[in-house]
């Protein structure tokens, strides 16, 4: 299985997340930074661009947060298992 690994995450634990085939497609499509990296954008830019991306799209109290939760569902849908989920999610708590 291929995988992600994320050097800087929110709660300041690195992880390595297991990919499906179709991400690894997805991510393989995109142009890389000079300095290797796939997403080079700041934290600024990205805010600035979810903003913009739901403002055109009409949608209103649509946060970055509500699609981790959205996928967080999907994968319980797909049967994927507690473990699997956190995995995949970062949560190391699984009482939330």
């Amino acid at each position: 299985m291929r995988t992600w690994h994320i050097q800087e995450t929110k709660n300041g634990a690195p992880r390595t997340i297991p990919l499906m085939a179709n991400a690894i497609a997805i991510l393989g499509d995109l142009p890389r930074s000079i300095d290797g990296r796939v997403l080079p954008l700041t934290v600024t830019a990205f805010k600035s661009a979810w903003v913009r991306l739901v403002r055109r799209a009409d949608i209103n109290g649509l946060r970055f947060h509500d699609l981790r939760h959205e996928a967080i569902s999907r994968f319980f849908e797909m049967g994927l298992s507690v473990p699997e989920v956190a995995l995949i999610s970062g949560h190391r708590d699984l009482a939330r």
